[in-house]
């Protein structure tokens, strides 16, 4: 591998408790007249953010296609809904282009085998469904190739380009729309789930029907070995969420007999996978055992037999993406906070290591030498952009896709360590306004992240329900705790939250506001908290067992009442086997004990419940639930706030706007202003639309 990367991590990550990490300082423009005009973020400014998505550099590492994010931008009319994804190239840093973009939006790119032109699936003119196209890397009208009876919902093409394997479901399911138009609407609930299957058609001169492969099971992914002999597909037994995440396995296919010639016997969660270059080996990301709450971990299996190995099972990272090359494999490893480049053995040996700084790494790709890595990285300046690494340079920026934040005003962003009360190292982000902290510390919005297998890099960490530079704009301090349960320091860290969540890992963040209080950072009179789904609970959770160290709260699609949570969301078991381990009629006591609501009478914090009205993970049954309790006790401020059409977070824009303004606004009346009686519920949209 011509950029080998035999760099060690820093061996002692300031390995003692109660120190921070300098902050990364982002100043606000080189040139003085500039700086005059320099604001800070602003809400509005979350509808003009464009980040990168995917990323492929091309075989010869000459060009990058990458995905592009683009947002609705509301303030200047756009019609509310989600973002678009469109498609962009670049041949060197700078020379970016346009692919797919104005009205179309992409999904499913991928390098066609060519290595000269790039597929995608998107609905254009005269298509009834997405179809999928190819695009020159040089631009030019896309080429329909193959429009299909049924929605595709990921694909591969053949290295020759005469084939396309693709999942869908039966296109010849009966029609039942007459019936409904009559008022025969009813649902049943979790029976009669379509399953979706494996389907072959040829393309171009070997264009034919589309066929299904006789595979049991609710197929999901699918990954095409280089020869195309072999064909890998992760299958469920049926289409529900918690088998989809709990019960699919890797099964080899055979795509010239259809046979199955192994599956891989994971015990929990999957992830990617990708065939070695002579087809012997599929190496995967997957759990490794049934509690771990993240398919995080490299597992290389034998494609005959289907026998695995696993890949530093008990290395403190967590493993986000990988390629093979010269029959290794070239990994991105999240590490706490930060990103890496490892290079692991199929056997599991670590060839390299090599830590990044100054960016956190998302997603990679490498051109055929193995010479040159492409990638997305974000920042604390700047949110997700495309790199390219060159063998011997510096990484570059290929794609700035915000140059205007130049012009916005950033908080000072580091990386913070405390000892918790039982003596465990814990980490987080913390994002202040510039200078020295006030007197008495700034006030504080806690966020919480959700999962809880997730956690924050230190990276660009400002969204609608993310204050970030947002809040340090105002004056806040903004604290993101990485507790016990977080992923980025492996399975023994992901498996302390285990059996009293949120017990312990909730004292994490407390005493991580403890740690930041002592430190004269911020004010502990003045801290808020907020999170969605799991930072939700946390939130909830704060709002009432906690109701003493936080002075505002405003749970998300958050978890409030466990008993009934285990009765209507989606993922019932992936909650027991990876996070509550025993079911509610065994221990009916903990699940209670646990619940927010059996706290909610004297509960002191004023609470801004927020929930999408189709969601089907957290029910909102769960917001109305908190909000009922707390107004019942009525001690203390309370209001719910619902939003139709929207489910677990927020997708269009004109709910993200609405769900920022009411975050910001509760936290500066209840930590900033009088505080005291409720707000007024209503907002001013076109003055706020307006303002910069």
């Amino acid at each position: 591998m011509s950029l080998r990367l035999r760099h060690r991590l820093a061996a002692a990550v300031l390995a003692s408790a109660f120190i921070a990490v300098p902050a990364v300082h982002v100043p606000a423009l080189a040139q003085e007249q500039e700086q005059e005009e320099a604001r800070s973020v602003s809400i509005n400014d979350l509808f003009a953010l464009r980040q990168a998505g995917q990323v492929m550099i091309a075989p010869d590492g000459g060009a990058v296609v990458f995905t592009v994010s683009v947002p609705r931008d509301i303030r200047a009319g756009d019609s509310d809904g989600a973002p678009s994804l469109h498609l962009y190239a670049a041949d060197s840093p700078g020379a970016v282009r346009a692919l797919v973009a104005g009205e179309d939006t992409v999904s499913g790119v991928a390098l066609h085998p060519d290595g000269e032109s790039v597929t995608f699936m998107a609905r254009r003119e005269g298509d009834e469904r997405p179809a999928l196209y190819r695009i020159a890397l040089a631009g030019g009208e896309p080429e329909r190739l193959y429009h299909p009876d049924t929605a595709m919902q990921g694909y591969t093409v053949s290295a020759d380009g005469r084939w396309v394997y693709f999942i869908g479901r039966d296109p010849d399911q009966p029609d039942d729309s007459a019936l409904r138009e009559r008022g025969f609407r009813a649902n049943v609930y979790e029976e009669n789930q379509p399953f979706s299957h494996v389907w072959r058609a040829g393309l171009g001169d070997n264009e034919r029907a589309a066929e299904a492969l006789d595979l049991t099971g609710h197929a999901s992914a699918i990954e095409l070995s280089a020869d195309g002999s072999r064909l890998a597909v992760t299958l469920a037994p049926t289409p529900s969420v918690d088998d989809s995440m709990m019960e699919q396995r890797w099964t080899i296919v055979d795509t010239q007999s259809g046979d199955v010639i192994s599956t891989i016997q994971t015990p929990g969660k999957l992830g990617m996978g990708r065939f070695s270059p002579d087809g012997s080996q599929f190496a995967f990301l997957a759990a490794i055992n049934r509690s771990d709450a993240t398919a995080g971990t490299i597992h290389v299996a034998d494609v005959q037999t289907g026998e695995y190995v696993q890949v530093a099972a008990d290395a403190e990272q967590h493993i986000r993406s990988f390629e093979w090359h010269d029959g290794q494999v070239f990994a991105l490893a999240h590490v706490r906070q930060d990103s890496a480049w490892v290079t692991y053995t199929p056997e599991g040996g670590e060839v390299s290591r090599e830590a990044h700084g100054g960016y956190v790494a998302h997603s990679l790709s490498l051109d055929a030498d193995g010479g040159h890595i492409a990638f997305v990285a974000d920042s604390p300046a700047h949110p997700r952009d495309v790199y390219v690494a060159r063998p011997g340079e510096a990484p570059a920026r290929w794609a700035d896709l915000n140059p205007w934040l130049a012009n916005r005003t950033l908080g000072d962003q580091r990386v913070v360590r405390w000892t918790a009360r039982d003596g465990v190292e814990v980490e987080g982000v913390l994002i202040t306004p510039q200078g020295e902290a006030p007197e008495n510390g700034w006030p504080m919005i806690t966020v919480v992240h959700g999962g809880p297998e997730a956690h924050d890099h230190n990276g660009w960490l400002t969204g609608y329900s993310r204050p970030g530079h947002i809040g340090a704009g105002e004056g806040f301090a903004v604290f993101y705790p990485n507790y016990r349960g977080s992923t980025g320091r492996g399975f023994a860290f992901i498996e302390l939250d285990h059996l009293n969540p949120p017990g312990e890992e909730f004292e994490d963040i407390v005493d991580g506001v403890g740690y930041l209080a002592n430190e004269g950072l911020i004010d502990p009179a003045r801290v808020g908290i907020t999170g969605g789904s799991y930072g939700g609970f946390a939130s909830a959770w704060g709002a009432t067992v906690a109701s003493e160290h936080f002075a505002a709260s405003v749970p998300f699609v958050a978890l409030t009442d466990l008993v009934s949570f285990m009765g209507n969301t989606d993922i019932p078991v992936e909650m027991v086997d990876v996070h509550f381990i025993h079911y509610p009629w065994e221990n009916w006591e903990w699940y209670f004990e646990h619940s927010p609501i059996m706290n909610a009478h004297g509960s002191t914090t004023p609470t801004l419940v927020m929930h999408g009205e189709v969601d089907t993970r957290v029910a909102p049954s769960q917001g109305y639930i908190l909000y009922r309790y707390l107004k019942l006790a009525g001690e203390a401020p309370v209001r719910l706030v619902t939003y139709p059409g929207e489910g677990h977070g927020l997708r269009n824009a004109a709910a993200q706007f609405d769900y920022a303004h009411r975050l910001m606004g509760w936290m500066r009346h209840y930590l900033q202003g009088p505080g005291g009686e409720i707000p007024s519920s209503e907002l001013d949209y076109d003055a706020l639309l307006a303002a910069d």
